[in-house]
């Protein structure tokens, strides 16, 4: 299982950004899939979650209503579009899938500041 973020980087205040995670090893359709963030000197939370027809979501109070998670099964990936980003959203971002055990990417990270 291998779980890959991207699109991570520098906004402002009030810009967007869209993470994307390209998911291989298992059979991706069948897996609900997460995003999580950790922040300096925090702990690592929930973000959203996506089941896996991509029909059902749950977003954390904090982002809801600017945060939106997808998924496209065709090509194995999870994205976070992300709008109205406020500098408490800076942290690592983390996607994550339990196949069988517990799986996460390598992390990208965003930082909001102006």
């Amino acid at each position: 299982v291998q779980l890959v973020e991207s699109g991570g980087g520098l906004v402002q205040p009030g810009g967007s950004l869209r993470l994307s995670c390209a998911a291989s090893g298992f059979t991706f359709s069948r897996y609900v899939m997460t995003w999580h963030r950790q922040a300096p000197g925090k702990e690592r939370e929930l973000v959203a979650t996506i089941n896996s027809a991509g029909d059902s979501t749950y977003y954390a109070d904090s982002v809801k209503g600017r945060f939106t998670i997808s998924r496209d099964n065709a090509k194995n990936t999870v994205y976070l579009q992300m709008n109205s980003l406020k500098p408490e959203d800076t942290a690592v971002y983390y996607c994550y899938a339990r196949v069988g055990t517990s799986y996460w990417g390598q992390g990208t990270q965003v930082t909001v500041s102006s």
